[in-house]
This record gives C-alpha cells, structure tokens and sequence, in this order.
C-alpha cells in the first residue's frame, strides 16, 4: 500500500501543479476570492456527485470507508477555515502580482510548513536526510524570491503565496487527524463549506461573477485540480504521514512550472532553473528515505476501511463484512516487529 500511496501522492501533485497556471488564465476577469469560490465550489459538488451517486452503485454493502464521527469534526473545522479559506484567498491575491512560475516553485514551501508542523507539533519522526532535504527547499525559495531592491509590488506577491503554503500546511496536519475516514466525505465537505464561504467574501468586498463559461471552467478546474487531487492527497496521508505526503506532494510546482511555460509562454531565467535544481534535491532527499527498526505496536480498538494485511490479523464475527477493504470496529493487539514503514496511523510509536 506504501507504493499506491506514494503513487497516489504523486497524481495529487500533478494535478494540484497545473491548478496554478489555469488559476492564471481566471484572474484577469474575476476577483481572487470569488475564483477561490468557484474553484472549491467545483470540488466539493463534483466529489458529492462521486460520493452520494455514483459510489453507492459500485461499492458492496459493509465495503467502501468509514463515515466522519462527531470527535473529527473540530479537525476537520480547522482543516476547512486554513486550508478551504484562509490558503486560497492569500495564493490568488498573491498570484496578481506574481508570475506563475514563481508561484508555482513557491509552493514548494507548503511542504516545509507541513513538515515543519509535523515533526513539532504533532510529533512526526524525523532524521538528518529530511531536515537536509527541507533546507535545500529553503535555498531554492530564497534565490527564487530575492530581489537587489525590494518594492511592495515584489514582495507582497510572494509573502502572499508563502502565507498560503502555511495555511495549507496546517490544514494537512489537522486533515491527518481524520484521515482514516471517508476521504470522498471530508473533500465534499471542505468544498460545499469553503467553496460558498470565499464566494460569499468574494461578492461582499466587491467582487462580481462571471459568465457562465468562466463559471463552468473554474468549476472543472476545481474539480480536477483540487476536488480529486484532495482526495488522493487524503489517502495518501493515512499511509505516509503528513512530512512524507507534502514531501512527495511538493513534486507539485514543478509541474506547474512546466505548464505555466509551456501553456502561458512565461521565460525561463537563471533564477528559476537553479531554483528548480536546489528544490528538486531537496525533494529527491525526501522521497529516497528509507526507514526501518523493530518497533512495537500498542494495542489499540479503532474502526476504518482495511483489508487483512499483517497489522490486520483479528478475528470476524458473524455480523462483519466480509469483502474487502471492509469497514469495521476491530482491536489490534501488542505487536513487536521489524519491516519498512512510514509514520501511518498505525506507525506512531516514539523513536
């Protein structure tokens, strides 16, 4: 599962990456808020339709994931207000003043807010290869932000972005927390809460809607580029933990990057190449981890979709499901073994 996780993290990015340059191509015709509504909008109806229809005619009773409870929801609110409201509004109101390919490379730091939270204040293990990797991260952001003689027309763009990436890192440690539920159900709800929300500030501080067409394209892009790629980012985070999710995730702008160029025509300078470089070791560093010790799993009582995989050995009732990956209340006992593993949300023991 490891290796669909890492794969799934990698599409997530892909999609999220293109995000960037198409939000571009919006703005010069619609308020920054009122695209970051428009754009969530899209996730979240598009998920719901995934959700509500067309998964109930596919998946077999007992099967599929398990449904939020009430002790998520403060997570989950958290998650909605950093990263649903707070991360889009600052990275389109940073993208008016900033090309998309800077943005696009800038990014790159939401990985190092998420990690940066992870290890500190969630208590995510870490070792010498990721703290090397998030400085070569920071280099790169610092060539690509430095400017001889900074104006606020250089500088706020970029402050704007980078406080979107803290946002987003927040909201990724919080989603964390409720990651071993149903990933379809907290993208829906992020999206039909942040969605009207930002379309909402967008039209009270002055902004107005578009046409039609530019309603229904933001809403693809939405879809595609935040909807689906939440979802497996979501995914993703139950089997890698959040450092690990946003390390491969900060793949990300380097797709961006690729599209804005190729999409919009913006330049390749000096700056962004040996920014690209710096950034990409510091991903490689991330992503060619390698852990592994004996460790001891505490036996603990928890419900989410699993299939019988060796942390997943207990014994069925008569009343449980038996297709798999099945949803069911089930204990894991004390377990003391050794194999390759990241900080999932049965890897949390201290190091």
């Amino acid at each position: 599962m490891t290796t669909r996780a890492v794969l799934y993290s990698l599409l997530s990015a892909v999609l999220f990456g293109i995000s960037t340059p198409a939000a571009k191509t919006f703005l010069g015709s619609t308020n920054p808020t009122v695209l970051a509504g428009l754009l969530y909008c899209g996730a979240g109806v598009g998920v719901a339709l995934i959700h509500r229809l067309l998964r109930p005619m596919l998946s077999l009773p007992g099967t599929g994931e398990m449904a939020l409870k009430r002790r998520d929801l403060p997570w989950l609110s958290g998650a909605i207000i950093a990263g649903g409201v707070v991360g889009p509004v600052l990275l389109l109101a940073g993208l008016t003043s900033t090309d998309a390919a800077t943005a696009s490379l800038l990014l790159t730091l939401e990985g190092l807010a998420t990690a940066l939270m992870a290890w500190f204040l969630f208590h995510e293990h870490f070792d010498r290869r990721i703290v090397r990797g998030m400085a070569c991260l920071v280099a790169g952001v610092g060539i690509l932000s430095w400017s001889g003689q900074p104006t606020p027309s250089s500088v706020l763009g970029p402050l704007a972005i980078i406080g979107a990436c803290v946002a987003w890192g927040l909201d990724n440690n919080l989603t964390r927390k409720v990651s071993l539920s149903d990933p379809l159900q907290i993208v829906e709800l992020k999206g039909l809460v942040a969605g009207p929300v930002n379309l909402g500030l967008g039209l009270w501080m002055g902004g107005k809607l578009p046409g039609i067409p530019t309603i229904v394209a933001a809403g693809m892009v939405g879809f595609l580029c935040y909807g689906v790629s939440l979802v497996l980012f979501v995914i993703a985070l139950r089997h890698l933990g959040s450092a690990r999710t946003s390390a491969y995730f900060s793949t990300a702008p380097f797709f961006g990057t690729t599209a804005a160029i190729l999409a919009l025509g913006e330049p390749v300078t000096l700056p962004l190449v040996i920014a690209g470089v710096l950034m990409g070791l510091g991903v490689w560093l991330h992503v060619s981890e390698r852990h592994q010790h004996i460790h001891v799993h505490e036996p603990i009582t928890h419900s989410h979709a699993h299939t019988h995989d060796e942390h997943h050995r207990h014994i069925h009732g008569p009343e449980d499901p038996s297709g798999e990956p099945h949803v069911h209340e089930h204990r894991h006992a004390t377990l003391a073994h050794t194999h390759r593993h990241m900080p999932d949300m049965h890897h949390q023991h201290r190091h």
